[in-house]
């Protein structure tokens, strides 16, 4: 699987660095913090921005064990969210929403049969999800999704809304996103973790705007669930006019921090800042404030030469789709100025051109990289963009 390579990659490539200063052992968490932007000039000329908590640990993103063996072991669920998003889907207006998602079974025929049985299935869950989450969802409406555009453009796998998924919705009273994000995490999100500060603080911010929302999904992959809480916020119709980029403007910081939640050790890849560009003329990065990280190309995707270092790797860095992640490396948090760029011509003398690639490294390193993959598995999310919406 190509995304397992990408961040195998990043793995190996920092074990070879032959500049690195530091003594800790590279480690992977399963908690894991990323914020993201998105510039879309290309549809909705809207920028998203928000903050995502996920684990695969029941004990770190807290739900009943019970409920996470029985959700995955129904090989028709593909995941269960809870939002109180507008409009979770269609008919639905000032209510929150809990929506299970069914695969479609090449037997259906009919959509009367289609929506009996996802109704079905879905009524076995909803009784424990309400009492997990101290909800109190009613059945609404069996919904078959039928736009994937996002999906298409932000290479997403359209599990939670993409062309033919089948969501049994269940509604509720709405709820503002702060007391829901509180309540929630309350719930969800240990001590340890919402002690620790980082990118949980952010979003507990973010959570008081006014379009501020939250959604907490359940996955289920082979073994273990993938279990996230986004809280995410929107800037209508100004993506058209951004030329100068600063992903913490949209954030509402002037610098961010990660958790504390990863000081007993070093894990460089548990915290990351993705900033997507989608355009509907190509465009590049030319000028940056901040680091750029040297890279080496690996089938095909950039890859940096040094996960110790701070800065930028731009993947791709010009086209109709531009995009960035930004790593903390040894340090712990960065400031505003630092992660700013622009787009287009050069425009600012203080920030500096990208720089070029190095040539297709070694095929053997892939070969190596894979029998280290049940180690760093569970990474692989973020360092492909990994949202699922």
């Amino acid at each position: 699987m190509k995304s397992i390579f990408v961040l195998l990659g990043f793995v190996l490539l920092a074990g070879f660095s032959y500049n690195s200063a530091f003594s800790q052992e590279i480690g992977l968490a399963t908690f894991q913090e990323t914020a993201q932007v998105i510039i879309d000039k290309s549809i909705s000329q809207d920028i998203s921005a928000s903050i995502t908590l996920q684990s695969t640990s029941v004990q770190e993103i807290k739900i009943p064990a019970e409920l996470e063996q029985k959700i995955r072991e129904n090989s028709r669920v593909n995941a269960v969210i809870l939002t109180n998003e507008d409009h979770c889907v269609l008919g639905v207006v000032d209510q929150a929403c809990i929506m299970i998602n069914i695969e479609r079974s090449q037997e259906s025929q009919g959509i009367v049969e289609i929506q009996e049985t996802a109704k079905e299935i879905a009524s076995t869950y909803i009784g424990e999800i309400n009492d997990a989450f101290d909800t109190d969802a009613k059945f609404f409406q069996v919904y078959v999704h039928t736009d994937d555009q996002s999906n298409r453009v932000l290479d997403t796998s359209g599990i939670v809304s993409g062309r033919g998924v089948i969501s049994a919705v269940y509604t509720m009273p709405m709820e503002d996103t702060s007391s829901m994000y509180e309540k929630i995490t309350a719930i969800t999100i240990p001590k340890e973790i919402r002690d620790a500060g980082g990118f949980y603080d952010i979003a507990k911010k973010m959570s008081q705007e006014g379009n501020s929302k939250m959604t907490l999904s359940i996955i289920p992959l082979e073994s273990k669930s993938l279990m996230q809480l986004k809280l995410a916020t929107s800037y209508q119709d100004i993506a058209s006019d951004i030329t100068n980029v600063s992903p913490l403007e949209f954030l509402k910081v002037d610098k961010i921090k990660r958790s504390d939640y990863f000081s007993t050790g070093f894990y460089p890849l548990n915290s990351l800042i993705q900033v997507v560009v989608l355009s509907p003329e190509d465009t590049e990065i030319a000028k940056v404030r901040g680091n750029i990280i040297p890279t080496e190309v690996i089938d095909g995707e950039k890859l940096p030469t040094d996960i110790t270092k701070q800065g930028w790797v731009f993947d791709p860095d010009q086209g109709q789709r531009i995009q960035g992640k930004y790593i903390f490396g040894e340090e712990s948090e960065v400031e505003k100025s630092k992660l700013e760029f622009s787009l287009g011509e050069e425009q600012d003398n203080n920030m500096t051109p990208p720089p070029q690639d190095k040539t297709d490294a070694d095929e053997s390193l892939v070969v190596v990289a894979i029998i280290t993959v049940g180690a760093v598995g569970a990474a692989m999310f973020y360092l492909k963009g990994y949202a699922r919406k």
